[in-house]
């Protein structure tokens, strides 16, 4: 019997149902869930009789977990489920961060602006009344530049140092001793390195209220901050990089001042920045120390001496309308003194980063 070539018919084009397709919410539910969260705590608020705005948002936090939850289990399963309540959360969360940080600028700001102008900004209290509207702040913002120089002067180098010493050559006791009191450093409260200096500089050896003892409580502050973060980027330094220098007969020394520190140079001028930030603010050690003045001092290492935390916590605690008004100004050019700081950090950052060649 001849072969016969046997063909056999296709299937028909019938596609199975793969076992991994389920229905999808849109894109567009997680907003219009938020938006009916917000409604119902509203609703929820003022039918209780909450007057507080809080309350009403965190009503609204958790209905809005909760609706996303229950919806995304019917709709789709419950392992979905759980993960967009999981990305709700840190919805919640970084709203719930960013929301006291937007309306304490936009309070800040409002109210700043009133008397903040160029007579503000390039005037004293000389001659004016705590009471009486006028003056300018002037003579804290001088204080406040030359104070945080200062400390920044005497912190920077020996924090830098300190951590240079504990990544690159600390071993044994010395540095364990080294790594325990920064970690104290870091807890000790302002008016402790106030009460230090004062006990010190002032008491002990006989020098009177200054800028310059301020700024070495303040030092006394910016150093842990440092010397952390300064550690924390030399470490992200790949040691591939240092074994290539020393294997070319590089000394060691030399290897951390050319090779290291330029790898590391943004990070480590972003957490002296950030220290200088966690300084400008302090009030305690600066009323211990250096007092305060209605006058222009340009000198900080003799006489009383103002600055913008001081000089926002008296014209406050005064009460009047035009001294309340002098500290909300005051509250928002230390506000834009820190950005402008940050800002300046960022960009020596990008202009000392090392360029890679394409």
């Amino acid at each position: 019997m001849s072969s016969q070539t046997i063909q056999r018919e296709a299937p028909s084009s019938v596609h199975p149902v793969s076992p991994l397709s389920h229905a999808r919410m849109p894109r567009w539910a997680p907003a219009v869930i938020a938006v009916g969260s917000v409604a119902a705590g509203c609703g929820i608020g003022l039918a209780a009789g909450w007057e507080s705005r809080v309350q009403w948002g965190l009503l609204s936090a958790l209905l809005f977990v909760a609706a996303t939850y229950a919806i995304t289990a019917r709709v789709e399963n419950s392992r979905q489920a759980k993960d967009r309540v999981a990305t709700s959360v840190v919805w919640v969360c970084f709203i719930l961060a960013v929301v006291p940080l937007a309306s304490l600028a936009w309070v800040t700001v409002s109210k700043g602006v009133v008397v903040l102008d160029g007579y503000f900004l390039t005037h004293s209290m000389n001659g004016v009344l705590d009471a009486e509207t006028g003056g300018g702040v002037y003579h804290a913002l001088l204080g406040t530049i030359e104070q945080v120089l200062i400390a920044a002067v005497i912190a920077a180098p020996i924090g830098l140092l300190t951590a240079i010493y504990l990544v690159e050559y600390g071993k044994g006791r010395l540095a364990q001793a080294v790594t325990f009191f920064v970690d104290v450093m870091t807890g000790i409260p302002s008016i402790v390195a106030g009460l230090f200096i004062l006990a010190t500089w002032n008491l002990l050896l006989g020098f009177g209220p200054s800028g310059f003892a301020g700024s070495m409580a303040l030092a006394i502050l910016m150093m842990p901050v440092v010397v952390r973060s300064t550690e924390e980027m030399l470490k992200l330094v790949p040691n591939e990089l240092r074994e290539a220098s020393l294997a070319l007969g590089v000394p060691k020394w030399k290897t951390i001042i050319k090779v290291v520190l330029p790898t590391a140079i943004g990070g480590i001028t972003t957490g002296v920045m950030l220290a200088v930030a966690r300084i400008t603010g302090e009030t305690a050690p600066v009323l211990l120390l250096v007092f305060g003045t209605k006058l222009i001092n340009p000198n900080p290492f003799e006489g009383a001496q103002a600055s913008l935390p001081l000089y926002v916590y008296e014209q406050y605690a005064v009460g009047t309308d035009a001294a309340v008004a002098r500290a909300w100004a005051a509250a928002l050019v230390l506000i834009a003194f820190v950005m402008i700081l940050n800002l300046v950090a960022r960009g020596i950052a990008r202009w000392k980063a090392p360029k890679t060649g394409r």
